[in-house]
């Protein structure tokens, strides 16, 4: 539960050699999340060798939400804190927003040069570019290395590395711009009903 928490995350590139930071690549991808407001898309993640697919949603800032096609969970980002539901269990997971690499995509300001934000590594090849970061003073809670189309700018994908060395990769398929989400969209919406087996029940 906790990897896929950490997890919210794009592809890895393999056999690419990364160079010094390159300020243009920085200075285009920072202007870019700066724009966005509101997106909306499908996403495919591969954790532990196991795929998932569902729809990913994000409105800045501070909100996350990646819904699950084949599973009964919800990760989702209310601006100030990660929750992850197992409808199954009923089971609600939080950690700090400002704990995972992936706050950093979502935050109001994004400032990629004189924040806490620590751009470590730059790559171009050649249609798309990344950005590898962490969090200045927090490198131990791992790192998020984000990929973007070059031209228009857009988000391609991400992978974030937890505490653990653990990977989650996520690639991100039919983005659209959407700013128009229900006011209670990014919360988690769990209604109690009296269980005729003697137990409260919840449902969505």
């Amino acid at each position: 539960m906790k990897k896929l928490i950490f997890g919210l995350c794009g592809i890895m590139m393999c056999g690419v050699a990364y160079a010094d930071v390159n300020g243009t690549l920085v200075t285009m991808a920072e202007k870019y999340l700066n724009s966005i407001t509101g997106l909306t898309g499908t996403f495919v993640q591969t954790a532990n060798g196991k795929q998932e697919q569902g729809v990913f949603s994000m409105l800045r800032p501070g909100r996350v939400r990646l819904d699950y096609d084949n599973m009964p969970v919800q990760l989702i980002s209310d601006g100030r804190d990660l929750y992850f539901f197992d409808k199954s269990l009923d089971q609600i997971t939080t950690v700090p927003l400002t704990s995972t690499p992936a706050g950093i995509l979502i935050r109001e300001n994004i400032d990629l040069r004189n924040a806490d934000i620590n751009v470590v590594e730059t790559a171009d090849m050649g249609e798309t570019f990344s950005l590898k970061m962490n969090l200045r003073g927090q490198e131990g809670i791992g790192n998020m290395n984000v990929i973007f189309d070059k031209s228009p700018v857009k988000l391609n994908a991400w992978t974030v590395v937890d505490a653990t060395g653990a990977k989650t990769d996520v690639a991100f398929y039919n983005l659209g711009v959407r700013t128009d989400f229900p006011s209670d969209y990014f919360q988690i919406q769990r209604h109690r009903t009296i269980s005729t087996s003697g137990g409260d029940a919840f449902y969505d």
